[in-house]
């Protein structure tokens, strides 16, 4: 297949969605378990085909061979050894075939799509290690004859199945080699003889025969006890391949465990792979516990969520193995590739025009009252009010002049949380500010705004009198209740803050003066309990030294967790707030717990919610909670974010006594 881009380049350069499962999707389309299903490639190549533009059209850039048992070994149990070399030659085409009639459809012949010969483990006890790697080899053979672009060995049970990979790997190389410096030999004989020379004349216009590589993954499979068949760990298994050739251009996890399962191996994985590609594709996992009930979590999304941690973690490519479906795929995708956007994006500024001039900041203490308190080290307290639905603002300016009246000190509001759509949150925080005499924390997401639209409402603030402004990246859009919206990712909340610090020096992010600068206060978060807490310690400095003022964390649930990673980022030198969430109800907390990606509730809090037996017990509990946080890290913050549970700002109240 001619692509523009080997795989290589973008698994290092983007996150890449690879297919799910074509044993599940063949399954429910009511193939049993009793077939070949590699033979289907020769019988039933439509419903190959079918299986293949599922995926396609579910966004998945590579697709994965129907070859997964195409060895000769597997292959002679159903009497079809001697069409290994068809199965596989056909399972690429009918590959290749989707890929075709889907770029036809779609009206763009240069689709960015690869076709992945697909391996799987090959063990028999009956016969010899030689025979296993010369049946690997066979199928490889075949598979790379036919085009693919590169072989992925998956679901390999431990480093005796990867290294037989290996070997087979360097023997087609150096049969590819040996067979192109044969070829180059015929041709130069032939020119000689035309020319009426004799031998193999030195001055022949051929250069000379590169050594075959071959691009291959290594993706091996774990049990549940996080560690291969033999017992090897993660960390082991791709040491112990370090120094060892050919090298796989990628390692993937697969199978064996579900999304929630698969989280700690990501994490042992890109520890020790360093700047290696690391492809993971979970399972669909077993039944979770919930209310005495086993649950099946892996719906499309619930994949999705882990998905996105993965790629959070740093993995470059993201899959499904045994029953992950097209369905799981398509709502992955959505989500995955703004995700991935966003990590990689960083604004460039253009200098300033040569007659601009940088005008100096407005000191903190200066930019407003809120500011004043922060540079003052004075104890802050803010309230978040999400904006309604509706238009009506009435009910949410009210609430603000009651915790105006209590002497709360800002209100901060939202931006489209978890991806809802609401009344403009620059609106409301406009209408809070002059009807509630109250200053407000914004915030802004990224994931709305290309940057001309994120600059004009940065500018919109400053004309509004709208100071304290809090930049986010933003989740992306199919976590709310519109997940065929676009993400838009321009940037993240480290290129806003860039963004903003220029502007207020009265410079935008085009170069041009604007006379004046916007006086902002620049507020970032910072996530406790973050999966990759090095990349979050990584990007909380890299958001401080982009210009940030201030900090809020995401809601914090355990004392413990807040106070170690405040101790990593002591030295950032600005005021941070911490988030708290008082728990409404057990039913709440279940919530938060379940469903919310990133929230972790300790197993003590959640038992002290479900011994309260009533709402009103819940809730009093959930405030005392609350008070208990604030209070065991009050020494270590500037002060304090509660967001008011379904706009009760009573208990709020109750919470800041």
């Amino acid at each position: 297949m001619s692509i523009s881009e080997p795989i290589q380049n973008a698994l290092t350069n983007s996150v890449i969605i690879f297919d799910g499962a074509t044993g599940t999707e063949l399954y429910r389309r009511h193939v049993f378990t009793n077939r070949c299903f590699d033979e289907l490639n020769l019988t039933q190549p439509d419903l190959i085909r079918d299986v293949h533009l599922k995926y396609l059209d579910a966004r998945a850039e590579v697709l994965t061979t129907n070859t997964f048992g195409a060895n000769p070994l597997a292959l002679e149990k159903y009497g079809l050894l001697e069409k290994t070399e068809a199965i596989n030659e056909a399972g690429v085409r009918l590959a290749k075939e989707a890929v075709a009639e889907f770029r036809q459809k779609a009206g763009n012949e240069k689709k960015r799509v690869w076709v992945a010969g697909d391996v799987g483990p090959v063990v028999d006890a009956a016969v010899s290690e030689e025979a296993v790697v010369a049946a690997i080899l066979r199928q490889i053979r075949a598979l790379w004859a036919a085009g693919v672009d590169f072989l992925f060995f998956e679901s390999q049970r431990n480093i005796r199945t990867l290294e037989n990979c290996v070997k087979a790997v360097s023997l087609l190389e150096a049969e590819t080699t040996a067979g192109n410096e044969a070829q180059r030999s015929d041709r130069i004989a032939a020119e000689n003889h035309s020319a009426g020379l004799s031998g193999h004349s030195a001055s022949a216009p051929f250069p000379a025969v590169v050594p075959q590589k071959i691009p291959f993954i290594l993706s091996f499979t774990l049990t549940q006890a996080q560690e291969t068949a033999a017992g090897e760990s993660v960390t082991h298994v791709i040491t112990h391949f370090k120094d060892k050739t050919p090298a796989p251009l990628a390692w993937g996890l697969n199978c064996g465990l579900g999304p929630d399962g698969m989280l700690e191996p990501v994490e042992q994985a890109l520890a020790v792979l360093g700047n290696t590609p690391l492809v993971v594709e979970p399972n669909a996992g077993m039944p979770k516990a919930v209310e005495n009930r086993n649950i099946y979590m892996s719906s499309p999304e619930y994949f999705t969520t882990y998905a996105m941690r993965y790629v959070n973690l740093g993995a470059r490519g993201v899959g499904g193995c045994c029953g992950i479906h097209a369905e799981h795929i398509r709502e992955m995708a959505k989500s995955v590739k703004p995700l991935a956007g966003a990590r990689m994006q960083s604004v460039i500024l253009k200098p300033a025009e040569e007659k601009t001039e940088y005008l100096p900041e407005t000191p903190l203490a200066e930019r407003s009252r809120f500011a004043f308190r922060l540079a003052q080290k004075l104890w802050v307290t803010s309230v978040e009010l999400t904006p309604p639905r509706g238009y009506d603002l009435g009910p949410t300016v009210e609430r603000c002049k009651k915790l105006h009246r209590r002497g709360v000190d800002c209100v901060n509001i939202p931006d489209g949380p978890r991806a809802s759509s609401r009344i403009s949150s620059l609106i409301t925080a406009d209408r809070i500010q002059k009807e509630a005499q109250m200053e407000v924390i914004l915030h802004i997401c990224c994931r709305d705004r290309n940057l001309i639209g994120l600059q004009a409402d940065m500018l919109a603030c400053a004309a509004c009198d709208l100071r304290n402004l809090l930049y986010i990246t933003g989740d992306p859009p199919k976590l709310g209740e519109y997940p065929d919206a676009s993400g838009v990712f321009d940037t993240d909340s480290v290129g806003a803050v860039m963004i903003q610090k220029r502007l207020n020096r009265g410079v935008d992010m085009g170069g041009q003066t604007i006379h004046a600068g916007t006086n902002a206060v620049i507020g970032v978060g910072l996530d406790p309990t973050a999966l990759d807490r090095e990349r979050e310690i990584d990007r909380f400095f890299r958001k401080v030294e982009a210009g940030a003022d201030f900090a809020v964390t995401q809601p914090v649930f355990d004392p413990d967790a807040l106070l170690e990673i405040l101790d990593r980022v002591k030295s950032c030198g600005i005021p941070i707030l911490v988030g708290i969430w008082p728990l409404a109800s057990y039913r709440n907390a279940s919530f938060l717990q379940n469903e919310v990606p990133g929230v972790e509730i300790p197993p003590e809090i959640m038992d002290r919610m479900a011994r309260a037996d009533t709402k009103e017990a819940q809730l009093a509990e959930g405030v005392h909670i609350a008070r208990e946080s604030i209070q065991a890290v009050r020494h270590a913050v500037a002060g304090v974010q509660v967001s008011a549970p379904f706009g009760n700002v009573d208990a709020v109240m109750k919470v800041l006594e």
